[in-house]
């Protein structure tokens, strides 16, 4: 039955929240890929992370067998994608293994950015695409302003979309005829040589590496002999399977075909995404394309609260890169902070769920380091530096010039927010490129240097505009910047955890910012203690937290109390200033939190 023609591979893509883990699910019922009993919302996601925060972080794959209505047998392999900007790595990998998408737009919200960008990606990838309009059963769903949204915004047909509802699957029946009917199968041959793309690998405690693969032509079969073309090591197949959702073994895998195998390989590093992968006995000549590697841009240090923890923290780090290849991490020592680890992730929300699953999965208390991106040094021996931390920049006399990572954003907005978010870019160095209109919403797209997006960009967009706005971005190269290095002060100690490049004319409103901020969030101790905000040697900003003062004249009554209460202030003014030589300043957890948030004040 399983031939090529009746096999359709797609992804299921769209901006966060609008219903593709929820579509998917209702697309498995129907095909009775679990049962009613099994059957959980979001059954695709299996993070407890995921669940938690309603997202989608790691894309999933599912083979079902679908009847049409007009009695023919079809397999559908899906792959639900995460929507989020810091996971378009995963989609854009998705996207490559597939013929064809079906774009899910919320009826109620319409397009957004993120819609936007992975429709983009999707038509790349040389894809066909179903429109499909979710959350029918919502009063405020519009499908007339919809479908025009996406032939204005998107640029795509409509006469093919689909209205449904993910929650009451309403629909589902079209979505799949459609499929059968609009989508391709996919071209390969099975009497060809062995040729496969590794879609992904993850690390699995009982199996070893597991390998995604999808089966361009030829068969792959149970104890064959693999080779993987980037290094050219050969394995032995031990599994072949597919998930259904659930994992299922099966003989072999034909052409066209998506599903995984095991082959005994213990380091995830042996296994590169968007390898290409052949029969070891009879190779093929050229490799796949493969996929861009993907790059991180977002870089912070993370450092155990406890330093007896630091070997938890390093064994917690390498299981995570086991199934996140796009996370990157080398140790680093901070003299306040003592031993840890620099890290480089895609985006805030990747750093944020890698720092929550350190946490939840490992049990250690993280403080993490002010997020930066990676600047470029020219020094004036023409050497060119990449600087992850701004701790480690050279003296400013040998540089030349820095330049800083831009992005090219895109937002979308009702207009009567388009004034606030014109400034807030602006405010940001922001330069406007461009500006349409469909129907009362927006499109901008802005160039803006990454280092004003990383910390608090998104957050602000949405309160001003009741999360109506949404916001993609992508990179597209670095530009020169008038950058200097501000160093934090605390009772004249330099603290390195806190140094951040900022550009020149905001330095000193930032300074103030963090100077106040520590000032409330260092707490009390017996001596006064300066907080400075300094570029090189000249200070910028400055708070002082006052010292605990011990009434020592209480006892005091009589005569010569005078002489006698001098006597004793000037005893405690030498040990304050004693104290403040050799006392050390606690600074709490709290307080490099608190700097981070300064911004989204």
């Amino acid at each position: 039955m399983s031939s090529i023609e009746n096999i359709r591979n797609f992804a299921i893509i769209a901006h966060i929240d609008h219903g593709k883990s929820t579509i998917a699910d209702r697309i498995i019922h129907k095909c009775g890929g679990l049962t009613d009993r099994e059957m959980k919302a979001q059954v695709l996601d299996s993070m407890d992370i995921e669940r938690e925060r309603g997202i989608t972080i790691k894309a999933q794959t599912v083979k079902l067998n679908y009847k049409s209505k007009s009695g023919k047998e079809y397999i559908l392999n899906i792959i639900d994608t995460p929507g989020h900007v810091d996971f378009s790595y995963e989609v854009s990998r998705s996207l490559y293994a597939c013929e064809g998408s079906i774009l899910i737009v919320d009826s109620t919200q319409g397009v957004e950015a993120q819609t936007l960008a992975n429709v983009y990606q999707a038509l790349d990838s040389n894809h066909e695409i179903i429109p499909i309009l979710n959350k029918i059963d919502l009063p405020a769903s519009d499908l007339d302003r919809s479908n025009k949204q996406i032939e204005d915004v998107i640029g795509i047909d409509t006469k093919n979309s689909v209205p449904c509802s993910g929650k009451t699957g309403e629909g589902v029946d079209e979505i799949l005829e459609k499929i059968i009917e609009i989508l391709p199968s996919p071209k390969g041959q099975i009497n060809e040589k062995l040729k496969c793309l590794l879609v992904d690998s993850w690390y699995d405690t009982y199996l070893g590496v597991v390998i995604l693969v999808r089966v361009i032509d030829g068969k792959l079969k149970k104890n064959m002999r693999i080779k993987m073309m980037s290094n050219n090591k050969e394995y032995l197949i031990e599994k072949v399977g597919v998930f259904t959702p659930k994992p299922e073994d099966v003989d072999d895998l034909k052409a066209g075909e998506i599903g995984f195998i095991t082959t005994g390989i213990k380091e995830l590093s042996d296994t590169k995404v968007g390898d290409t992968i052949c029969d070891a006995n009879n190779p093929i000549n050229d490799a796949l394309p493969g996929f861009k590697p993907s790059k991180p841009v977002v870089f912070c240090g993370l450092f155990p609260v406890d330093s007896s923890e630091y070997q938890k923290l390093k064994d917690g780090l390498a299981k995570l890169k086991l199934n996140d290849a796009s996370f990157t991490y080398e140790a680093e020592t901070s003299s306040a902070l003592g031993l840890g680890f620099r890290c480089g992730f895609l985006g805030l929300l990747h750093l944020e769920i890698v720092t929550e699953r350190l946490e939840r999965e490992f049990d250690i208390n993280l403080l993490t380091t002010t997020p930066g991106v990676v600047y470029k040094v020219y020094m004036n021996n023409g050497e060119i530096k990449n600087l992850q931390n701004p701790s480690n920049l050279p003296d400013p006399t040998f540089i030349k010039m820095i330049e800083e990572p831009w992005i090219k954003a895109t937002i979308i907005t009702p207009d009567q927010y388009l004034g606030s978010i014109m400034k807030l870019c602006q405010n940001k160095r922001g330069v406007q490129t461009n500006l349409s209109y469909s129907g009362n919403r927006a499109v901008i797209n802005y160039e803006i240097p990454l280092n004003e997006v990383v910390f608090d960009f998104n957050d602000r967009l949405k309160s001003m505009t009741s999360g109506y706005a949404s916001f993609d971005y992508e990179i597209i190269g670095h530009k020169e910047g008038d950058l200097v290095k501000m160093g934090i002060l605390v009772n004249s100690e330099p603290v390195d955890a806190l140094a951040m490049m900022v550009h020149k004319d905001f330095a000193q409103s930032i300074g103030r910012d963090v100077c106040e901020k520590l000032k409330d969030l260092i707490p009390r101790h017996n001596f006064m203690i300066p907080i400075q905000a300094a570029i090189g040697g000249k200070i910028i900003a400055r708070e002082t937290i006052k010292g605990f003062k011990k009434d020592v004249l209480t006892k005091i009554h009589g005569g010569g109390a005078r002489d006698r209460k001098r006597k004793l202030l000037d005893k405690q003014k030498k040990g304050k200033a004693r104290s403040k030589q050799f006392g050390k300043v606690e600074i709490p957890q709290e307080a490099f939190i608190g700097v981070l948030k300064i911004n989204k004040e």
